[in-house]
């Protein structure tokens, strides 16, 4: 888990999009506390800092602790928006957390040793189905990421989430079924005829006749 930084607020009275774009012509972003069964906390966070937090990574799996006149308030970054053309903040949303608080966070995974798969080896190909997984999780015992070593796997294999070794509290958030994370495909070269497509080419030799 990534140590939890500290992000310097100011109180912001009044709301609204009049208010916001304000708040961004001075070079502030607006954002919101909500959460814990408490009021919602209109904010505003310096853009440079809060900037690189975001495109640092890990930005949504990393505790917060806000420091609003004085006080410290512990949270965990759930959503922001970013301007479509210069990738700039302009909103974030901000859950409170505890100690006792369990939250669903999507959380990255990291393939390790590709060079180790005889089946990569052989020409096939990491097919990758999900880049991240959803966790019902700790608040202050997030992973950074889920690591799935690829040492030993072959053409053909799947990866599913009954074969990953997740964190010590954390469980899937799809319970329903032991979904695919990633597999092993086979890499045809041009000279070799799929199964489809000779299919295919016998169909069309038989219509023709």
């Amino acid at each position: 888990m990534s140590e939890a930084y500290e992000l310097k607020a100011e109180a912001r009275e009044r709301v609204g999009k009049g208010s916001a774009r304000e708040i961004r012509r001075n070079g502030k972003v607006p954002a919101v506390i909500y959460g814990d069964k408490q009021a919602p906390i209109s904010i505003t966070l310096d853009y440079k800092t809060l900037y690189y937090k975001i495109h640092g990574g890990g930005f949504k799996t990393t505790i917060a602790n806000i420091v609003l006149d004085g006080k410290s308030i512990q949270v965990l970054p759930k959503d922001y928006q970013l301007d479509p053309v210069s990738d700039k903040p302009v909103h974030v949303d901000f859950l409170r957390v505890s100690a006792k608080s369990v939250v669903n966070v999507h959380v990255p995974i990291h393939f390790l040793n590709e060079e180790a798969s005889p089946g990569i080896k052989r020409g096939g190909v990491l097919n990758i189905v999900r880049h991240d997984i959803e966790l019902h999780v700790p608040a202050n015992a997030i992973p950074d990421a889920i690591e799935i070593d690829l040492t030993g796997t072959q053409i053909g294999d799947s990866i599913h989430i009954s074969a990953v070794t997740l964190p010590k509290g954390a469980t899937p958030v799809i319970q329903d079924r032991d979904f695919t994370i990633a597999t092993i495909a086979g890499h045809a070269t041009s000279d070799e005829e799929t199964p489809v497509a000779a299919e295919t080419t016998e169909t069309a030799e038989k219509e023709g006749e």
